[in-house]
């Protein structure tokens, strides 16, 4: 007979099984609510509940996120609030009056208290505590710490040659002569995933699993998700923990030096329960890749479209850790986060009362106009593009920004150094995600290629 799992995975009916009429309630409170409130706001006219559900807002948010602004530093908008104000934003993020909108923390008063109770622990989803991401205080802080230690400055710089490895044998695989390739599928997907497997001990014939898992379960980060979507984003997050659950005890026999297995074999007050270890995992998996895919497909689109800064960057090619900065400004591959009042407030002379849901725009407080110059227009050589907050800010910022930017630098360096004449051919496809922004497909005519070293 089986033993009763610690993450209480019996009164759930086992891991890998589906509880009927359960995945259709979590959904209805923590996605279905919500959206039917954001489509009834967006026929209202309600610009917020508009850049949440219509299509394409999606596509196209920056004039939209520049009506927010004008609104004021936060628009208080039918169902929930939002700034795209960089000043706004920055003051939000790094308040203790705020706290992470994940874990039901955005929902009505009588609906908050059900999502813990309808939790799968085997489907947790990155939004769902105890992932970092829907985790405040003292828990978010301990996790934090246990997982920085490998992603310290030392730490990324020690990875650059294998950063740089893995860049060269994906393009020594790409083919030439004017074929055309897929560089979101070929490259920009596969570079991050490998190095972020590595450091959690996944072995290689296991990256295209995950990243197919992943890229299924990413859609989560939306706040109106549809039943549809949100049933193959539960397969994909039931997969992913299951496999991940075998994934240490097999590290816990044998550990190695990778990330998971030091978590793993932690003791005393640093321990991690399973639930703990396997929600950690599975965010610094996601997180270690989709914020690079993306910013690096969103690279590879908006030099096609500034021929000027591709020749500026192949004449100054220092230039491009600040075209990194600049790409992650102008077109940012998270476009938006989510606090809640934790009590009654004020921000930059608006109240904001306790549990009022607020939207920050990172995409939007990146061309705010307060900050940066003429902020539609990209250009490698912004001398302020750094001061972009793509990375969120305050104590949720981005662990993995030193390594998503190192990455990115060396991966689009190393590819138009191969094929200089790379361009955009066909029609690139957007991804269907309202947090993450980024290419599905972005189709790429190679061109010459030329030999490196």
């Amino acid at each position: 007979m089986r033993s009763p799992d610690p993450d209480g995975s019996d009164a759930m009916g086992g891991p890998g099984r589906r509880i009927p009429g359960r995945s259709l309630a979590t959904w209805a409170v923590s996605y279905g609510v919500g959206g039917l409130a954001f489509r009834a706001g967006a026929r209202r006219g309600d610009l917020v509940a508009r850049l949440e559900s219509e299509r394409e807002l999606q596509l196209s948010p920056y004039d939209a996120y520049d009506e927010v602004r004008a609104a004021g530093p936060v628009c208080r908008g039918g169902v929930v609030w939002a700034t795209a104000s960089h000043e706004a934003t920055t003051t939000i993020l790094r308040s203790d009056d705020f706290v992470v909108g994940a874990g039901g923390a955005e929902l009505p008063g009588p609906l908050r208290g059900l999502t813990g109770k309808l939790l799968d622990p085997w489907a947790a989803s990155p939004v769902d505590p105890p992932s970092m991401l829907a985790t405040n205080g003292t828990d978010h802080t301990r996790y934090r710490r246990l997982v920085s230690r490998a992603f310290t400055a030392r730490a990324v710089s020690g990875l650059e040659d294998r950063i740089r490895d893995t860049a060269d044998r994906l393009l020594d695989g790409l083919d030439d002569g004017g074929s055309v390739t897929d560089v979101v599928d070929r490259y920009a997907a596969l570079l991050p995933v490998a190095v972020i497997a590595d450091m959690l001990g996944v072995p290689d014939d296991m990256h295209g699993r995950l990243l197919d898992w992943g890229n299924a379960a990413s859609v989560t980060l939306d706040p109106s998700l549809g039943w549809r979507d949100f049933r193959r984003a539960e397969d994909a997050m039931r997969k992913l923990h299951l496999w991940f659950a075998e994934h240490v005890r097999t590290l816990r026999a044998a550990p190695g030096d990778d990330l998971i297995s030091r978590l793993a074999v932690l003791l005393d007050d640093e321990h991690l329960t399973d639930l703990e270890l396997r929600a950690t995992g599975l965010l610094v998996l996601g997180a270690g890749f989709e914020t690079t895919v993306n910013l690096i497909g969103n690279a590879v689109a908006v030099l096609d479209e500034h021929p000027e800064q591709r020749a500026a960057l192949r004449e100054d090619p220092s230039l491009w850790a600040n075209a990194v900065e600049e790409v992650l400004r102008h077109d940012s591959p998270v476009q938006m986060t989510l606090r809640v009042a934790r009590r009654d407030t004020e921000v930059l002379g608006t109240e904001v009362p306790v549990h009022t849901p607020v939207i920050t725009y990172l995409g939007g407080a990146n061309r705010d106009p307060a900050v940066f110059d003429d902020p539609h227009t990209f250009d490698v050589r912004r001398p302020n593009a750094g001061s972009h907050v793509a990375f969120s800010s305050g104590a949720h910022f981005c662990l993995g920004a030193g390594l998503a930017r190192r990455e990115a630098e060396v991966g689009l360096r190393a590819l138009y150094d191969r094929f200089p004449d790379l361009a955009v051919a066909g029609t690139p496809v957007r991804r269907d995600t309202r947090v993450l922004r980024g290419y599905e497909r972005l189709p790429v005519a190679l061109g010459r290629r030329v030999r490196v070293g």
